[in-house]
């Protein structure tokens, strides 16, 4: 079965610094397969033959997070999802007329270690001011920053500390491209 993994705050501001190519060694030393990364910010895609069912996720982020935890010294969270799952958040993009190559970078999926109660997301929603959206499905939150994610207040902290739910944040090219290198 094919995964998804993104890591937060990994090789951010001379924080955590973790070598691509030192975590594809650590992925297939888990007895991953058809391991690789994308870009530095910590995405990882990798197959696992097993006849667990896909509920063993969680099974996978602690493996990965313990052997991070073991060999750098320092926490990292760690997202896992299927293929399958990661392409749902595709077909789920719930904002009309995005332009990939002009909206890309303005539009976030930020997935969430678990599903945030409802008084957590109708207090978020009261911080989201206009032209930005604020869309939480599950436990993806999608968030469109026309003006800029560097000039929102909806970081992933603050959408962490909102929702009392740990969450880690990429823009949608880096979802389509994670996609697209699962697919191939």
């Amino acid at each position: 079965m094919k995964f998804i993994s993104i890591l937060r705050g990994i090789n951010v501001s001379g924080q955590k610094k973790i070598k691509m190519a030192d975590l594809k060694a650590l992925y297939e030393s888990l007895g991953f397969c058809n391991v690789s990364t994308y870009i530095q910010s910590g995405n990882v895609l990798f197959e696992y033959n097993s006849e667990c069912e896909q509920s063993d996720k969680a099974i996978l982020k602690n493996q990965i997070e313990q052997a991070i935890t073991k060999v750098y010294s320092f926490d990292v969270p760690v997202d896992v999802r299927t293929v399958d799952e990661f392409n749902a958040v595709l077909n789920n993009l719930p904002f009309d007329g995005i332009e990939v190559e002009k909206d890309g970078t303005q539009v976030l999926v930020t997935f969430l270690a678990g599903e945030p109660h409802q008084d957590k997301i109708d207090n978020i929603a009261t911080y989201v001011k206009a032209p930005e959206k604020l869309v939480v499905d599950g436990s993806v939150v999608y968030l469109h920053c026309p003006n800029g994610y560097g000039k929102s207040k909806l970081s992933n902290v603050f959408i962490e500390n909102k929702l009392l739910v740990s969450a880690t944040t990429r823009n949608l090219k880096s979802v389509i491209k994670l996609c697209e290198l699962a697919a191939s």
